[in-house]
């Protein structure tokens, strides 16, 4: 592949560098964030209700791409109630141990927050049953005919999922979470409120239309947006005085490669693919993956949901098809109507 996903500034899963900045750019309270306006809402009437009862919150189950900010609203909501927050990865906890540690390890209130969840082993998923919905932990002792099930009591806490994939939970543990949010995706203006706050902690001056065209470019996601900035800012010490113009910022995205919608080489590899070998499609995904040298559940999840998103790529039973807007936006002539004797392999 000529640009793999890990190498790919505008991914929106996180990376090594994201970490450190995540922390220091995520805001610290509900009034803070930005976007997903009714589930900001919802959650502080969720929040007033419990304050007012005393009681820990209900479990949450946050669903939605990549870098939407799961993560940030689980630290918010830490924070709004004043309790700890544990913070682990469905593939981190192999063993159901691993998880029985971790839940008799949690005080009253506290809330763990488990990334990824769609990824929890089936064994170690039946532990969380009897801890989300009694707050009891089943331990076996021994083996063998003298093994015993041993019933414990935890501290009542709040369990926070987070999946980019729920049709993956099982629908045992998604029935378990009291509330459940879908984060959409975000548009220019929202992204652009998140570019001047993030510029302002960073202490970088940034112009109004920069902003603009950087949120253009950012694939409706925050993590990506603040991480153009980043490189844009870079870019802007070494070839101007550090001031983050609307030229620089387009010569710096220019660099990377990325155009006017957000698009980068990968991209528009797959669009070009399906333009020049099956005419616009219909194809099938296994033989775009195959093309691109890239594993199918890849272009489904991180390539093709901006895609779809643009309006470039759309999906039907016989496979993908390229739409006229992506035929306008790369510079083909108009699109005539789609072959049909490619091989459907969905």
């Amino acid at each position: 592949m000529d640009a793999p996903d890990e190498a790919r500034i505008l991914t929106s899963h996180s990376q090594g560098e994201d970490a450190d900045l995540d922390v220091n750019l995520r805001p610290q309270k509900l009034t803070d964030y930005v976007g997903q306006r009714q589930i900001k809402e919802n959650l502080q009437v969720f929040l007033d209700a419990a304050k007012k009862r005393q009681q820990p919150l209900d479990h949450v189950l946050l669903h939605g791409a990549p870098g939407l900010g799961k993560t940030t609203l689980a630290h918010i909501l830490a924070r709004e109630v004043n309790v700890n927050i544990r913070v682990t990865s469905g593939p981190a906890i192999e063993r159901p141990g691993d998880l029985a540690a971790i839940l008799s390890n949690l005080e009253a209130g506290d809330i763990l927050f488990i990334d990824e969840i769609h990824r929890l082993n089936r064994t170690v998923e039946e532990i969380l049953y009897p801890a989300m919905e009694d707050f009891q932990l089943d331990i076996v002792i021994g083996k063998g005919p003298s093994a015993r099930s041993v019933r414990l009591d935890l501290n009542h806490f709040t369990l926070i999922g987070a999946t980019t994939r729920l049709s993956l939970l099982s629908s045992p543990l998604r029935d378990r979470f009291g509330v459940t949010y879908r984060l959409d995706f975000y548009d220019d203006e929202e992204l652009i409120e998140i570019l001047k706050r993030s510029a302002k902690i960073l202490k970088t001056t940034i112009e109004p239309k920069a902003a603009a065209t950087i949120a253009t470019r950012a694939r409706k996601t925050p993590r990506v947006a603040n991480r153009l900035l980043r490189r844009v800012r870079d870019y802007a010490e070494v070839k101007g005085d550090g001031i983050i113009t609307n030229t620089l910022a387009e010569q710096a995205l220019a660099t990377l490669d990325i155009d006017p919608l957000g698009l980068d080489q990968v991209d528009r590899k797959i669009l070009k693919y399906i333009i020049e070998k099956f005419q616009g499609g219909p194809v099938g995904l296994n033989t775009i993956a195959a093309a691109v040298a890239e594993e199918q559940d890849t272009i489904e999840d991180i390539y093709e949901p901006f895609l779809l998103q643009l309006g470039f790529l759309s999906r039907t039973p016989r496979g993908r098809m390229v739409t006229s807007a992506a035929y306008h936006h790369l510079g083909y002539p108009a699109l005539s109507a789609p072959q049909s004797t490619a091989k459907m392999d969905l």
